[in-house]
């Protein structure tokens, strides 16, 4: 079965950097476009970063972008989203996304999520 497993959240100071992480397990990882989404409480789940499988990458939004920044190791399976002046509006659950299409079809994976919580 498919698994992709997200750690590397937690808590921290506003100003503060964090890189969360997600392990692919049994897919061709290296074929995959991969993601990294965030939930807060009492909000939808916005798109945060994506990276696709050749590594070419953006972050979704300007408030984001140049304070984050998705990365992959295809040799370890593995994407990262380094996190950097984080502000207490970042805090939500982080979960990661598998996602790629062959043949009319469409696979997509996610992961259980990470909580980042940024306060003083």
């Amino acid at each position: 079965q498919v698994q992709l497993v997200e750690s590397g959240g937690g808590f921290v100071q506003p100003g503060g950097s964090l890189r969360p992480s997600c392990a692919a397990s049994r897919i061709t990882f290296s074929t995959y476009t991969m993601s990294w989404f965030r939930q807060a409480p009492g909000k939808e789940r916005e798109l945060v970063a994506t990276i696709t499988s050749t590594g070419g990458n953006t972050i979704r939004a300007d408030s984001m972008k140049g304070r984050f920044t998705i990365s992959r190791d295809n040799d370890k399976n593995t994407v990262y989203l380094e996190m950097n002046s984080l502000k207490p509006e970042d805090t939500a659950v982080y979960h990661c996304n598998a996602k790629r299409s062959m043949w009319g079809k469409t696979y997509e994976y996610w992961g259980q999520g990470t909580q980042v919580t940024v306060s003083s």
